[in-house]
């Protein structure tokens, strides 16, 4: 017997707790990710900036269509961007077992094709099939300052479930060789009505010069929304279209398409940075939930509409102080493919204030719910879904099969005040029946581990993201964590702190992460 919690609405405007014990399957994950494919490019390290935390799977996304899943993840993270490549998984019996194999992005595998093959780093994979089998992927391929600062956005399919991966190409106009343009999170979503065709979003932030030493005056940047489709099944893409025009010191980042089968509606979500956006200025940026929409397959965009303020802080561990790399400022979405109703989830602090103070002493403590049920022309107001005792809670995700819901995230409900040495983490999912009304039946998938045995790119890191799709009757789960679970004995290799090429002295800790999936019914 497990407890389960349900937020429900009072009058006022408050929030009541309310629990009850309901019996609920067990949860059992399975490993997907092994040692790294990419091993051999290790020899690069230490030619480059950063550190690499060979062995450590971050960030995955998942895919489903019938009895067959892919997972995609970072593979081997580096401190400060990115890592040696991207880790696939493939599955052919609903992610009850898997098989690992690679994509050819950048330097690190010998099959990339030379537009790529000057990059030594890979990030941010996203992963889609088509009703018609076809899986397309999409993934950033860059460096930071060595040997260049040479970036893209890359798109490539797979017609056999993940196996192998063909018609690898950076996406016209997302290819620069200078850091003074920039791309980053990129999705990319199948049309769910139509064969061969898919959507891409990403966004890229243009700075006035790619020299430090210019110091313009003003802190000029901008980044817009850009948008490429396919139409042939992911052998080309379109050149790279503005949907989301943004001005001086404004930008979108975290671009997600979801699309309306019934009428074939483009949905692009994005965290819009708008003025007054002066975090030098001792304030938070202005982070805005906002979408737009297109009706004619992304030739045309409506105008940004505004859903409601971010109000994220980011995740501290409250006994030390210190920093995990957290989902704040991303949304993730979906839509009821029967009803069209959205959903939107992201985290949230309850003690937010403007005064960049505040957050050292503050975090995202609640994870909050939005839907739309008329096409996106009204929401609801934000709605707490999910909070642990005021403790972190954080990097939610949320997909919908057959009229239920369901949001899968990770919080600290198991730190105790006086444990300064471990920071336990758990992953959780609750459900809801009733369009996102209320909220119960919450599951335990993994935990506790200890958060701090991860790797460290500002600050101990899962990802940005974690993968959550419908699958037959109920969903499959794609997530990280690490391999030092409680009681987390000293005898345990891994419970130390991540081992990276740079560690001095080398720590037993050589494999801090993995990548794992869960049935859930």
């Amino acid at each position: 017997m497990v407890r389960k919690a349900v937020w429900i609405s009072a009058l006022g405007c408050g929030l009541a707790l309310i629990t009850s014990s309901i019996a609920l399957a067990a949860v059992t994950p399975v490993l997907i990710s092994g040692p790294s494919p990419y091993a051999a490019c290790s020899t690069f390290d230490n030619s480059l900036t950063g550190r690499t935390y060979l062995n450590a799977e971050v960030e995955p996304q998942v895919a489903v269509h019938g009895s067959n899943a892919i997972s995609l993840w970072h593979q081997d993270r580096k401190s400060n961007g990115g890592a040696h490549g991207i880790g696939v998984g493939q599955s052919t019996d609903g992610g009850a077992t898997w098989t690992e194999t690679t994509i050819a992005l950048d330097a690190c595998s010998p099959d990339t094709q030379p537009a790529l093959s000057n990059m030594f780093r890979a990030s941010d994979p996203w992963v889609s099939f088509g009703r018609d089998g076809i899986a397309y992927a999409s993934a950033l391929s860059f460096n930071i300052s060595v040997p260049n600062n040479a970036n893209a956005v890359v798109a490539a399919r797979s017609t056999d479930g993940g196996a192998n991966w063909d018609h690898i190409q950076p996406i016209p106009g997302a290819i620069f060789q200078t850091a003074n343009m920039s791309t980053d999170k990129n999705s990319t979503t199948a049309d769910p009505t139509k064969n061969k065709t898919a959507y891409t979003v990403w966004d890229t932030l243009l700075l006035a010069t790619d020299n430090p030493d210019d110091n313009p005056k003003t802190q000029a940047y901008t980044g817009p929304a850009y948008f490429s489709k396919t139409t042939d099944g992911g052998k080309s893409w379109s050149p790279a279209q503005v949907i989301i025009n943004t001005g001086n010191r404004q930008q979108t980042i975290g671009n997600i398409i979801v699309v309306d089968p019934r009428d074939d509606t483009l949905y692009d979500f994005a965290n819009l940075l708008l003025p007054p956006n002066t975090p030098f200025q001792g304030t938070h940026s202005n982070q805005q939930l906002a979408f737009v929409k297109s009706t004619d397959g992304g030739d045309t965009w409506t105008q940004p509409q505004l859903i409601a303020p971010f109000n994220s802080l980011g995740v501290i561990d409250p006994n030390t102080g210190k920093r995990a790399r957290v989902g704040d400022g991303l949304e993730e979405v979906a839509i009821d493919p029967s009803s069209g109703q959205l959903y939107v989830v992201y985290e949230s602090s309850s003690n937010f204030l403007k005064n960049v103070k505040q957050s050292s002493g503050s975090w995202d403590d609640e994870i909050l719910l939005v839907t739309s049920n008329d096409r996106g022309a009204t929401w609801t107001s934000p709605k707490v879904i999910h909070t642990a005792n005021g403790l972190p809670t954080f990097t939610p995700t949320v997909a919908v099969n057959g009229g239920r819901v369901a949001v899968t995230y990770y919080d600290s409900r198991n730190l105790t005040s006086g444990d300064t040495v471990h920071w336990p983490t758990d992953y959780w999912v609750e459900y809801s029946t009733d369009g996102g009304a209320s909220w119960g039946g919450e599951q335990h998938i993994a935990g506790s581990f200890d958060l701090t045995t991860a790797p460290v790119a500002r600050g101990f890191f899962l990802g940005d993201y974690e993968g959550l799709q419908p699958s037959g009757s109920g969903f499959l789960a794609v997530f990280v964590k690490t391999n030092c679970d409680a009681p987390y004995p000293a005898s345990n290799p891994l419970c130390a702190p991540a081992n990276s090429n740079t560690s001095n002295p080398q720590t037993s800790n050589t494999n801090p992460t993995d990548v794992f999936s869960a049935i859930l019914s």
